[in-house]
């Protein structure tokens, strides 16, 4: 059991390797800003853990975090069963992201896809259509290299290949995302 939780206190500890991981996440703190404060909104998306990660950070943005203010908008692409029953049914799963991204998603939003793989096809899917649509892309994987990092604005990497590492780190980042967020509109 020690082993383990040392294990994952090095972890945290190595989240943040250089310079270039914090740089990372204050641009995308600072894409959120600007899509809120231009009138957008958050999409998010991602399977298993990820659409669970996904869902944790709208409700943070659209409920709260640390304190009461107003609710910013959000979605998390992962909630509407007869969406995903539908197109997947349809259209096949890979596209039950993409399909939301073109229904909903407008030039001044923002995408904020989860892979750990970094080769979700449904998620990579997302960020094509949304790179289509104009829309900014946060994209949080493992060590992969996404297929589609090309595509996107902001990549938060996490060095591990071990799925339930990438995703206790994922969780740290989406909390660092809301809680930056909150101080630089005053709110902490």
């Amino acid at each position: 059991m020690k082993e383990y939780l040392a294990k994952r206190i090095d972890h945290l500890k190595n989240a943040f390797p250089d310079d270039k991981q914090i740089e990372s996440l204050l641009k995308a703190v600072s894409i959120i800003r600007e899509t809120f404060n231009s009138g957008g909104k958050l999409l998010a998306c991602g399977n298993g853990g990820s659409a669970a990660d996904a869902q944790h950070i709208v409700a943070e943005f659209v409920v709260k975090y640390k304190k009461e203010r107003k609710p910013y908008p959000a979605v998390a692409l992962s909630v509407d069963t007869s969406i995903l029953t539908a197109c997947s049914n349809d259209f096949g799963f890979e596209y039950v992201f993409e399909r939301q991204v073109r229904a909903i998603g407008k030039e001044k939003d923002v995408l904020l896809a989860i892979s750990t793989s970094g080769r979700s096809k449904n998620v990579n899917l997302a960020v094509k259509a949304a790179k289509d649509m104009g829309l900014k892309v946060i994209y949080m994987t493992g060590s992969n290299k996404p297929e589609v990092s090309d595509m996107c604005d902001v990549v938060l990497s996490v060095n591990s290949k071990e799925t339930p590492v990438i995703q206790e780190i994922h969780r740290l980042y989406g909390h660092l995302l809301v809680e930056l967020f909150e101080r630089m509109e005053g709110y902490l």
